[in-house]
């Protein structure tokens, strides 16, 4: 007779392996679907806020971009949305760790923000208009994501203030009490030199020529493209806040002295040279350069801020 051997009997393994196996499936599941979590409300964030933008805008930014383009003073504007967005991307992984909150609480920013919007369009104010976008942009993200995101974003966020041309009412407030003070830093520097010089308010007469401090000529405009050159530059090098606002902060004098100091140049090419220095080529060509010095002064503060460490506590040595 045939005889049949059976095999060895092996015990059947559960669906679910050992306890240390199932528990690593469960945290992959775990961290996959946190993941997946964090792609949808990113995703939902980034939907959101486009429709609601696109929906809200839809007149308001093009205007704004035709200012940026007409108007020499705010040419940079174009630089901002870009560099915002490449903050955002920097910050990825800051953000990938992050678990998304909704918060309640950013409601009332959006609410804010829309209510700005509302008052704008009734009273045909652009710049109520234009800032609402960005109290609308934290509003999403702090109702959607939750505070932590909102927390991080919040340099990328706040540095689209830089896009927002100011009012006439506040330009004229600021550049007027520019363009004083720059005819007066020229008027000295020229009179410590020995040239005989007139002021008459912005007005600085010469021997050969008369040169009107003019509002183009104010430093609004260097001084609105150094402060955004120096938050940008604090952001990159300094790693504690209070440096990067110092550097943001210090960067306003230096501007104003730089454009003084312009106008003062100006000034001498006029009296050396001829009342044509004083205009086209070499106008332009000066203030170019006196904007390559600012910035080079803007670098060495940002590089002596680098150098002061912050105070660390006394650690006891054991006995």
């Amino acid at each position: 007779m045939l005889a049949f051997r059976h095999p060895p009997f092996a015990p059947k393994r559960g669906h679910g392996g050992s306890p240390v196996e199932r528990e690593a499936t469960n945290a992959q599941g775990a961290r996959r679907a946190a993941e997946g979590l964090l792609v949808s409300s990113a995703s939902l964030w980034v939907l959101a806020t486009v429709l609601v933008l696109a929906a809200l805008y839809v007149d308001v930014v093009p205007g704004l971009v035709r200012q940026w383009a007409a108007e020499e003073d705010y040419t940079h504007g174009f630089l901002i949305v870009p560099l915002a967005l490449y903050f955002v991307w920097e910050l990825r992984e800051a953000l990938k760790a992050l678990e998304p909150r909704p918060a309640v609480l950013g409601a009332v920013l959006l609410s804010l923000g829309l209510l700005m919007l509302l008052v704008g369009r009734v009273g045909a104010e652009l710049f109520l208009q234009r800032s609402s976008l960005i109290v609308v942009i934290a509003g999403l993200t702090w109702l959607i994501l939750g505070t932590s995101f909102l927390r991080e974003l919040t340099f990328p966020i706040a540095f689209l203030v830089f896009m927002i041309p100011l009012p006439a009412i506040v330009m004229n407030a600021i550049a007027f009490p520019l363009q004083l003070f720059a005819a007066q830093t020229a008027s000295f520097c020229m009179e410590t030199a020995g040239i005989p010089v007139l002021r008459e308010g912005n007005t600085i007469v010469l021997a050969n020529t008369t040169l009107e401090v003019a509002e183009a000529c104010s430093g609004i405009r260097s001084l609105q493209a150094l402060l955004a050159l120096g938050a940008v530059y604090g952001y990159f090098t300094q790693n504690l806040a209070w440096k990067r606002w110092a550097l943001v902060v210090l960067s306003i004098p230096i501007a104003i002295a730089a454009n003084a100091f312009r106008v003062a140049g100006t000034g001498f090419l006029a009296h050396y040279i001829g009342p044509e220095a004083a205009h086209g080529f070499y106008h332009s060509f000066a203030g170019w350069i006196v904007f390559a010095v600012a910035f080079v002064l803007l670098l060495a503060v940002g590089t002596l801020l680098s150098r002061v460490r912050a105070s660390q506590p006394a650690v006891e040595k054991p006995a």
